[in-house]
């Protein structure tokens, strides 16, 4: 009785119900979980410098704060280059193919950050670890757009970027753990030279298998039964159809949108504080011997590191599922956005280690709950090729939180001697950012574009 009721609120046939339900189970099944794999190890390849920072790398290489800074920025140079086009290779060659080649690539460079001899050579490995990641997350949002319906994409979104948090809740003691036992194991190749490579390798397994285990689009899957994919290709084709009639955005009018703009901002704003806080938890942990007399290894700052992140997982997926539910999008991202904005900076002003980390835990759970529930936003006006090169866009100008991020964060605290200065400037930039979704909010409609403009 309860799913008949259901099915008629939503204007669903209870068949039609059944279908959906059966579809998306399958769906999610056979694709969320080797997304999640794919962008925890791309994540942690990603952020990993930041335990081989105070793990023995910035003592080796001779990095001050603001060379390891600029060194966590620097992957972002290349990765904000070739993001737009890289998502048009995507849509243009099929995920399948293209991911793997990401994956590959990835891998390979990732693996040889165990090799780098200076500062010098470092900022090369990881310059070209942009470039080799380039397109990899947006190439994942869009591909979710060929599988998931508008009406539960929050959540789909969600379940794959629980891999965040988990790089942190499981990825850092893992790093940790690779450090201290490379240490011990081998008396001319340090721990973390060890970390990169164990950690870079997967990768590119994982871009092999990608290959012969991905599917294109619903048409193509025989997983599913005929019926299951004549009924997932033509709902998706439905939604596709009814954004591209009523908005018809060329890519060149795409890139240049008002409102694509101003959502840069709005995930600069969250990215910003995402990497400041991947990038610089763990040396913060460190800086608790100086701040509260308490002294942690290597394996221990890893552990402590996890524990805000565990509460941002569940954050994540059950905000992301709040906001499915209710079909409301701004206030599920600019809510987290200002608790998070003002929770950063109150953390360092804590008198013990333990409510410093009660702040710290607050804004990292802030800043997951915002990102799922941000993505739905421009694909609610974006599809096809205006989707694929307006959500690389956005991820691409977004992103650039990753070079200013660390840099900027890097150089306060070498400026000031304390870490007080750039957790400010995260929490303004994380307030403005929530100031301009609300601003999106009451903004008109994106304007209407008819198909002869297109042309």
């Amino acid at each position: 009785m309860s799913s008949e009721v259901n099915s008629s609120m939503s204007g669903q046939s209870p068949a039609d119900a059944a279908m959906e339900k059966r579809t998306l189970k399958k769906v999610t099944l056979r694709l969320i979980p080797f997304i999640i794999v794919m962008y925890f190890i791309n994540y942690l390849d990603r952020t990993n410098l930041g335990i081989a920072g105070p793990g023995g790398m910035n003592e080796e290489l001779g990095l001050t704060a603001t060379q390891f800074g600029f060194a966590a920025g620097i992957f972002f140079f290349g990765y904000l280059l070739l993001e737009v086009p890289s998502n048009l290779a995507l849509h243009r060659f099929g995920a399948r193919k293209w991911l793997a080649r990401i994956l590959v690539s990835w891998g390979l460079v990732a693996a040889l950050m165990a090799f780098v001899p200076s500062a010098g050579w470092l900022y090369v490995l990881r310059f070209l670890l942009g470039v080799a990641e380039a397109g990899f997350f947006p190439g994942i949002i869009l591909y979710l757009t060929y599988w998931f319906p508008s009406s539960v994409r929050a959540r789909a979104t969600a379940l794959f970027m629980l891999a965040i948090p988990m790089s942190s809740v499981i990825g850092t003691p893992l790093s940790s753990w690779i450090i201290a036992g490379g240490d011990e194991m081998f008396a001319n190749f340090s721990g973390w030279r060890f970390m990169f490579l164990v950690e870079g390798l997967p990768a590119v397994v994982l871009g092999i298998i990608c290959l012969f285990y991905l599917t294109d689009r619903p048409r193509d899957a025989k997983w599913l039964t005929p019926e299951e994919r004549e009924w997932l290709q033509t709902r998706m084709d439905s939604e596709d159809q009814q954004k591209s009639e009523t908005f018809h955005y060329p890519v060149r009018r795409a890139l240049l949108q008002p409102r694509v703009l101003a959502m840069s901002f709005v995930y600069f704003g969250m990215v910003y504080g995402l990497y400041a806080l991947s990038f610089f938890l763990p040396t913060i942990i460190a800086g608790f011997k100086e701040s509260f007399g308490t002294d942690f290894s290597i394996v221990q700052i890893g552990l402590i590191t996890a524990i805000p992140w565990g509460f941002g997982a569940l954050t994540m997926y059950f905000w992301s599922r709040h906001g499915d539910r209710t079909n409301e999008r701004v206030w599920h991202v600019a809510l987290p956005l200002f608790v998070g904005g003002i929770s950063i900076p109150v953390a360092l002003y804590m008198s013990s280690p333990f409510t410093t980390m009660v702040a710290v835990t607050i804004t990292c759970m802030a800043i997951c709950a915002a990102l799922p529930s941000f993505w739905p936003l421009p694909q609610t006006f974006l599809a096809g090729a205006a989707a694929a090169a307006g959500l690389a866009l956005i991820n691409s100008l977004g992103n650039s939180a990753g070079f200013f991020a660390p840099y900027i964060t890097g150089w306060l605290a070498e400026l000031t001697g304390t870490q007080n200065a750039g957790m400010w400037v995260v929490g303004a930039t994380m307030v403005a950012a929530g100031i301009v979704t609300l601003i999106l909010k009451a903004a008109p409609a994106p304007d209407k574009v008819d198909s002869s403009a297109a042309k």
